[in-house]
């Protein structure tokens, strides 16, 4: 069985390891796809700072059944993907129908064992039913639901003007969700290539690169007025800290991206506006269904997403390519 260590720093190996056996309520899946995002890039670099090493990574998943307990809602051979966010089930968090942020909750892949391996077992309530969705797509539903959640957060207004603030995977995500709720969507990113594929392939017609000249663009789109809603993508401190600058007054600002270090605002410029100010962390079921829903009714373009592929036996020798190659590298897919 081909299961990819982490170790820290800069080492992936294939190991053998005994196969794994499923405990009571929960699913044996074989993994098909594995999605891989910029924590996973960040953990094979070894400084992700939530996880002790060495980690089997892997939270973007896609596979199949192959053996469900008596009275399972699943059945051997049904494709799924996986959410990775495992719930206690009893904190504040979770008594209060957010399991996405639970006291204690571990994520496939960065607190516990991930999915890149050939089977792996899981709780029954992380697996969602992908009938209908290529293994491709099913790879591609966490990563958009994190982006539905943020949306899902602010509450948008149709017409709304929104800027989203990086312009990778998880921007994008925002982004598609937050014009599908009827905003008028503006990117920002310092990176051209990212910009260039937003627009082309993915249709966004505002896309400001983040140089010197972008608050004065900026300003133009907005009339000077700043936007209603803004996204923080970037997993750049400096950059959160500078967002506020681009809210409108009145307007709510969605911090989605995490970063290490200290948020800093200036009071008199965050309370002159009245923001409102939102974390959004990982998704919820409502989330995730709602992802899947939108790539069934063909609403999100995951061709235009999906720009990689690379075999799971190649990741040792393809992850230093990808990550080099990070401007040019949406969502890069390894096929198990």
């Amino acid at each position: 069985m081909l299961t990819i260590v982490c170790q820290q720093p800069f080492d992936l190996q294939a190991v053998e390891r005994d196969p794994p056996q499923a405990g009571p309520g929960e699913l044996l899946v074989r993994i098909r796809r594995v999605g891989l995002c910029g924590t996973d890039y960040h953990i094979y670099a070894g400084n992700q700072p939530f996880l002790a090493y060495p980690r089997v990574m892997g939270h973007e998943l896609a596979g199949e059944v192959v053996e469900a307990p008596a009275g399972s809602a699943f059945r051997a051979g049904q494709r799924i993907t996986i959410n990775p966010y495992l719930a206690c089930g009893v904190c504040v968090a979770c008594r209060g129908g957010k399991p996405n942020c639970c006291v204690t909750v571990a994520v496939l892949g960065v607190h516990v064992d991930g999915g890149m391996a050939e089977v792996i077992a899981i709780p029954e309530r992380a697996a969602i039913d992908a009938t209908g969705l290529s293994l491709d797509q099913a790879a591609m539903v966490e990563f958009l639901a994190i982006g539905a959640h943020a949306v899902a957060r602010a509450r948008l207004a149709a017409g709304e003007r929104v800027l989203v603030r990086g312009a990778g995977p998880i921007g994008v995500a925002t982004a598609l969700f937050a014009r599908l709720d009827g905003a008028h969507v503006v990117l920002c990113d310092t990176r051209a290539a990212r910009l260039d594929h937003a627009r082309d392939r993915l249709g966004f017609g505002d896309c400001i690169l983040a140089d010197e000249g972008a608050a004065a663009r900026l300003a133009v789109l907005t009339e000077g007025s700043g936007f209603a809603t803004v996204f923080d993508a970037t997993g750049s401190i400096a950059a959160m800290n500078a967002g506020l600058a681009e809210v409108a007054h009145g307007g709510s600002y969605v911090l989605v991206g995490v970063a290490k270090g200290d948020l800093i605002f200036a009071d008199p410029d965050f309370h002159k506006r009245e923001t409102t100010l939102l974390a959004s962390r990982n998704a919820l079921a409502a989330d995730f269904a709602r992802v899947i829903d939108a790539i069934r009714q063909g609403a999100i373009d995951t061709d235009a997403l999906h720009t990689h592929s690379v075999a799971a036996i190649d990741l040792p020798a393809e992850l230093p390519r990808l990550v080099a190659q990070a401007d040019r590298v949406l969502k890069a897919i390894a096929a198990f």
